[in-house]
């Protein structure tokens, strides 16, 4: 089973799913998205497998988030999307995929019916 963290190091919630995962013996891939942000057709991949709209992965209290005016009337998911590929930190974090299923690391626990 390969198991891959989008991760912020920084983040209590994303530290705390990596070693949740670790302590069930699963060393995941770990990408450090701010690192290495995800493009537009990734993010669009893990909404899908999140099964969530762009609107749920967006972090709201980012100063890009007004900066952008993301949370204007008419904001749409694709400008959503295009905002996230372009501002990492917009993303939520953590996201855990397993295969064609993923889950928001908040809380960490939510994680764990993808490991069965």
């Amino acid at each position: 089973m390969v198991v891959t963290i989008y991760h912020n190091p920084r983040c209590s919630k994303s530290r705390q799913t990596l070693a949740l995962l670790e302590a069930r013996g699963i060393e995941p891939r770990v990408v450090e998205y701010l690192k290495t942000p995800p493009d537009r057709a990734t993010i669009a991949a893990l909404l899908r497998k999140l099964g969530l709209p762009a609107s749920e992965l967006v972090r709201r209290k980012e100063p890009e988030f007004a900066a952008l005016g993301l949370g204007a009337p008419g904001t749409t998911e694709d400008m959503l999307i295009d905002a996230m590929a372009a501002h990492p930190r917009l993303m939520e974090r953590p996201v855990v995929v397993v295969g064609r299923k993923a889950r928001l690391g908040r809380p960490p626990e939510a994680v764990l019916d993808l490991l069965q």
